[in-house]
Parts: structure tokens; sequence; C-alpha cells
């Protein structure tokens, strides 16, 4: 699988749950499966082909799937660059009493990776475009 000009995760500890390897043009790398749509990652939990093909398309029924993973933070990206839901699906997120953090995919990826080796209920929503 080749991540030219992208991210490649080298050192890698599986023992905190599912773990993103690599992301770039191919896609997201994960456990060492590679997935090429959109998805949900929590530590325990792969949810693949998401619906969001982009960050323009997101809804506050995307996120329903990701609330009902019970996190303390969601860190969605947003796929190449960083683009902000609309105000009604970010406050509405906020309302259930989650945490969210908006960011390009690559961020995103590595950002899911530091929270879950804390040990932090996080789940990454990441859009790929």
């Amino acid at each position: 699988m080749g991540y030219v000009d992208a991210m490649r995760f080298t050192e890698t500890d599986h023992s905190s749950g599912h773990l993103i390897e690599g992301y770039g043009a191919d896609g997201i790398l994960v456990d060492g499966r590679q997935y090429r749509t959109s998805l949900i990652l929590t530590p325990e939990r792969i949810l693949a082909d998401w619906q969001p093909r982009a960050a323009a398309d997101l809804a506050r029924a995307h996120l329903d799937a990701v609330v009902a993973l019970d996190p303390h933070v969601v860190v969605l990206g947003t796929g190449t660059r960083q683009v902000f839901p609309d105000p009604d699906v970010y406050f509405w997120i906020l309302e259930r009493g989650v945490g969210i953090e908006v960011m390009d995919t690559g961020a995103a990826c590595r950002t899911y990776n530091i929270l879950m080796s804390e040990g932090r209920r996080v789940a990454a929503a990441l859009i790929l475009d």
C-alpha cells in the first residue's frame, strides 16, 4: 500500500485498541487493513463506510452513530482541509455532553492515536474526500 506524501506511523502500539497506522491518498490504514471510505473509529470498534462523503454533507443524522458509542470527545476529520460543520450540527453534538474537535483528516488521525493511547474515550469520525 502506498502512502506517498502522507503520514506513516512507525511506532505503533495496538495494546490500547484500534490504531491508525497510516493516512494518505490511498485511504486510512487501521490495524493493517486499508479503508477507502469515510469511517468511525474507537479503540473498540470500527464502523466502515460511514455515509458523509464530504464535510459539506455532514448532518446530525451522521453523528448519531458516533454519539451512540458514548465517547467523551469526537475528533472530526473533514478531509484534506479543515472545514467546520454547520453550527446546528456542531452545537447538536455539544448539547449531548460530547466534546468535538474539528481538523483535517490527517491531523484527526494523529490526534485520535494520541488520545487513544492516553486511555481517553475517543471516537474519530473521519471523512475521506
